[in-house]
This record gives structure tokens, sequence and C-alpha cells, in this order.
């Protein structure tokens, strides 16, 4: 039986919508066992999680550094979904808070942005690359969460 092979990726956010798709999980475990393969998801997976493409990829949180930046372009490269999941990958924000700082407070902390590779501005996800679906909220909405996998369940012929 087919599967729709997925991904979960997370960025700068506070990872509650992972939490909240661990929860569905819970609901939903023995209808998606026989529906999807997770391919690269560091939180249900140790060993052999190496990101190696998947037809759907989760993308939680925005984009805070150049690595960050390098990281969701090979992602976008090696999936033929991208789903933005969450307000701080469909908006920058709350991540992107940053971006709003007075001239004052940018340029002290200008040292630690250089430092540590972060971008000048923190990105919402489609600022990067083409995003096929977003899922709203912190945490994520989950009614739209849920209907946008049925949507992907059927773009993709799994039963």
């Amino acid at each position: 039986m087919k599967k729709l092979n997925v991904s979960w990726v997370t960025f700068a956010c506070c990872e509650d919508s992972t939490i909240l798709f661990i929860e569905l999980l819970n609901k939903h475990f023995f209808e998606w066992k026989e529906k999807i393969e997770f391919k690269y998801c560091p939180f249900l997976k140790g060993k052999g999680n190496d990101f190696e493409g998947s037809d759907v990829t989760f993308v939680e949180g925005a984009i805070a550094t150049k690595e960050d930046e390098r990281r969701l372009l090979e992602i976008r490269q090696k999936s033929k979904k991208i789903v933005a999941i969450g307000s701080c990958a469909c908006t920058g924000l709350p991540s992107a808070q940053r971006n709003m700082f007075d001239e004052p407070t940018r340029k002290e902390i200008m040292i630690v942005i250089e430092r540590f590779g972060h971008l000048e501005k923190v990105h919402p996800i489609k600022d990067i690359v083409k995003v096929d679906y977003q899922v709203p909220g912190c945490p994520m909405d989950e009614k739209i969460f849920l209907q946008t996998l049925d949507k992907l369940f059927e773009e993709f012929g799994i039963r």
C-alpha cells in the first residue's frame, strides 16, 4: 500500500506545533500508520534520520540564520510539497520581533547577529522558498492542519 512520505523540520520557534502534532498522532495513530511513512522526523526517530527528501515536508519556525536559509533551500529542492506550520513559519512572528527593534536596540544586538551568523532580518519561509500550503496559528490550527493533510492524501492518491 502506498504511503505519504512525510518529514517535519523546525527552525526558529517554540515548537508548540510539534507538540500538537504529537498529540494528533496519539489520536490518529491507527489511521495514519497505514498512510504515512516518516522520512525525517527528529522528535520521533533517532537513527537513520537524515533528510533525503519527501513527498511533503512540514516546516515549523522562521528563518533566522544563514544556515537556516541554506537548509531550507535544500529542503525545498528535495520536497515535492512544503507546508508552512504555525505563525513563525507563516508570518515570521513572534520569532521576527527583532525586525521591529528601534535603531539603538538594533545596533546593540548587531554583534550577536554577526557573531552567530544570523540574518539581518528573520523571515517567514515563503520569503525564501515556494510554499504550497500554510497552517497558521500559535500553535497551528488543528482543523486547518487536518484539512491540509487530507488534501495532501488526496493529491498523492493515498486512501
